[in-house]
C-alpha cells in the first residue's frame, strides 16, 4: 500500500523504506555545505533530531529550519539537530549565513536521494523530501517519527520537542 502525502490537496506518493519505531535507523549519505559526504556515522553517540523539508525557499520550510535551530541552542551537547532537503549545498549555505543558522546542521540529499529513500520520505512526483522529523537515539534506534500529511503545513514542533525530552531522559538513565 503506497504511503501518500498531499501538496495543496493533491495526492503524492512517498517512496523508499517504510521504517518503524524501534528499528535500527538506516545509514545515509548526504552532502554538507562544503560538498563533503556526511553519513549517520558522523553523529555516533549523539541523539539525532533530523528534520526534513521540501525547500528552503518556501515560507513553511524557512520557519521549520529556524524553529529547529532555535531549539538546538537550548539542547545539551549530546543532541545534534540536522536539517535535510534536496536544496543544493550552495543555496543551503547562503540561507544559513543569511539567517544565522549556527546551532543546527543543514545538509543536502540532492546527489543520490539516500536519506529520502532510506527513510521513506522521497516524494516520487517531485523528487523532493516530505516534511518530517525523526529522532534517533545514541544507539541509532529510531524512537520517533512525524511526517506531515500535507507538506504545506508545519510539523507539530511541540510534540516533537516533548518526545525529544523524553528520549533524552531515557537515554541519560541508561547511560
Amino acid at each position: 500500500m503506497p504511503r501518500i502525502v498531499t501538496f495543496k490537496g493533491k495526492e503524492l506518493t512517498l517512496v523508499g523504506n517504510d521504517i518503524k519505531i524501534g528499528e535500527k535507523a538506516p545509514e545515509f549519505s548526504v552532502v554538507s555545505q562544503d560538498l563533503s559526504d556526511v553519513s549517520l556515522e558522523k553523529f555516533k553517540n549523539k541523539i539525532k533530531v533530523i528534520s526534513t523539508f521540501p525547500s528552503l525557499d518556501t515560507p513553511v520550510c524557512d520557519l521549520q529550519v529556524k524553529a529547529f535551530n532555535k531549539k538546538a541552542s537550548e539542547l545539551s551537547e549530546d543532541i545534534v539537530v540536522i536539517g535535510i532537503s534536496k536544496d543544493l549545498p550552495f543555496a543551503q549555505k547562503r540561507f544559513c549565513d543569511t539567517n544565522s543558522i549556527k546551532q543546527s546542521i543543514v545538509l543536502s540529499d540532492y546527489k543520490n536521494s539516500s536519506f529520502g529513500m532510506n527513510y521513506g520520505v522521497l516524494i516520487n512526483e517531485l523528487n523532493l523530501l516530505a516534511r518530517a522529523v525523526f529522532i534517533i537515539d545514541k544507539n541509532n534506534v529510531l524512537k520517533y517519527e512525524q511526517v506531515s500529511k500535507e507538506i504545506t503545513q508545519a510539523l507539530n514542533y511541540d510534540e516533537a520537542f516533548l518526545r525529544l525530552n523524553k528520549i533524552s531522559e531515557e537515554d541519560n538513565k541508561n547511560s
